[in-house]
């Protein structure tokens, strides 16, 4: 029946995969993908596809659409859809007609043909290179999917979509863009001339259910000791800051902390494009702008970081610190608002130190070196560095307590770290977290607020 409709596909995505699946998921043989599958990734289909949709533009009442759900919108449209393709001579059952409205409901509310994909807890990124190929990562791997847009429009329609619903725009003027979709997934555009092929987007998803520190450790991701110690870092209001590379999970670990912080206290975040799940009743968020097509408007990090002292706040949480915006930051946890959190991309804890006094410098504050690192010494208390290791797993290997100063040197301590001792089955990464034996700083001040360590918490010879 769907010989005109039927094409050359990849792999589909198995739906039965859980979100909080940490396996990998082999590809699905062609061959076995099923004939509604492959006639939904053909090029017939997808032709179909857009010109019923513009069909249906013209019909419709374009404002009843902002008040219309995915279910009444396919109730409306199902008997058109039935009708267009009687009208278009094409041979459909009725499974296949409801397949048809399902997506062309997506084209007109949704993402289009990343609606499925959006959808799949299971996936953590989606690829679009150019609208001939989209790849998606699911448990820390990368699949090619039979997903595609008909053409380079196509897909711009989509990306408009997005990046106008957060009040930007992107276009030969403006080719790179941050935006973000209504549940904080994060997203990226580069379109032409910046991008030589088409449109190339970066989505990256966030769970629907925000991770915890224990649902980390599930993962082996991080062990209880290590929990336990954050939790009490946060509790008696050590400053942290989380290091790491991309995708290595920096936000999603600065989210599972701030599910220690009181409800009683104000947040106050600040980020390039809103992405942070906190679950306190009482935050504030804010955003930067990017300039208008004039190039005026701009308001950056560091402006918003400065605006925040003024609002009151008990702790400030920068989604990533990485230009001149660090030195308020540092200023902001010495004077009255320690507990801050904020990301820092750097691959080693010592790393993160000498990023953060670069960006510091970039402040153009006549400041010393010394007077500098001393800054950093006394605002930042605890660094904790994410790793995302060759198997697709990621893992917190190294929390490290700063000391102070030795002459012109940050002292730091490792209190915890991951040694990875070798490779398992299918490039597995082997290894386990201990801690080196040194108690923390801090550990006084805890106690005294009825937050106690357990026992052998700092025991070196023990293994996790």
């Amino acid at each position: 029946m769907w010989g005109r409709f039927s094409g050359e596909s990849r792999p589909a995505d198995d739906p039965q995969v859980q979100a909080d699946a940490p396996t990998n998921v082999d590809v699905i043989a062609p061959a076995t993908m099923s004939t509604a599958e492959q006639m939904r990734h053909s090029d017939n289909y997808l032709s179909l596809k857009l010109d019923l949709h513009a069909f249906l533009i013209e019909k419709y009442n374009l404002a009843a659409l902002d008040s219309i759900d995915v279910e009444g919108l396919l109730g409306e449209i199902r008997p058109i859809v039935r009708d267009y393709v009687r009208d278009q001579g094409i041979a459909m059952n009725a499974a296949e007609i409801d397949a048809l409205a399902a997506d062309t409901a997506d084209e007109m509310l949704g993402l289009g043909p990343i609606e499925p994909l959006l959808k799949d807890d299971s996936i953590a990124d989606i690829l679009i290179n150019t609208h001939r190929q989209v790849y998606i990562e699911r448990g820390g791997q990368l699949e090619s999917t039979p997903v595609r847009f008909s053409d380079e429009a196509h897909l711009l329609r989509i990306v408009n979509k997005i990046v106008a619903g957060v009040g930007r725009r992107v276009d030969e003027s403006s080719p790179l863009v941050d935006a973000r979709l209504a549940d904080g997934s994060r997203v990226n555009v580069a379109v032409r001339p910046i991008s030589i092929d088409g449109p190339l987007v970066s989505i990256r998803k966030f769970s629907r259910r925000p991770y915890t520190l224990e649902r980390l450790a599930a993962f082996n991701s991080i062990c209880q000791p290590m929990i336990d110690f954050l939790r009490i870092a946060v509790k008696t209001r050590k400053s942290i800051l989380v290091s790491g590379g991309t995708g290595s999970g920096k936000t999603t670990l600065l989210n599972a902390l701030s599910n220690y912080i009181s409800d009683r206290e104000r947040l106050i975040t600040i980020e390039d494009a809103a992405e942070l799940q906190l679950q306190q009743p009482h935050v504030g968020r804010l955003e930067t702008r990017p300039p208008n097509i004039e190039g005026r408007g701009e308001i950056r990090q560091r402006e918003l970081v400065k605006n925040a002292l003024r609002m009151r706040p008990d702790r400030i949480i920068v989604g990533e610190v990485r230009g001149e915006e660090a030195f308020d930051m540092l200023q902001a946890m010495n004077t009255g608002h320690e507990g801050s959190m904020t990301t820092i991309h750097a691959n080693t804890p010592r790393d993160a130190l000498s990023r953060l006094e670069q960006m510091i410098g970039m402040a153009g504050m006549p400041m010393s070196q010394e007077s500098i690192r001393g800054q950093i010494a006394s605002a930042i208390d605890i660094i904790v560095q994410t790793q995302r290791l060759s198997d697709g797993g990621r893992r917190v290997t190294s929390i490290a307590e700063i000391t102070g100063m030795e002459g012109t040197v940050v002292q730091m301590q490792e209190i915890y770290l991951y040694s990875r001792t070798g490779t398992g089955e299918g490039g597995a990464v082997l290894g386990h977290f201990q801690a080196t034996g040194v108690r923390p700083r801090f550990a006084p001040e805890a106690e005294a607020m009825n937050l106690t360590f357990e026992a052998d918490a700092f025991n070196p010879r023990t293994t996790y």
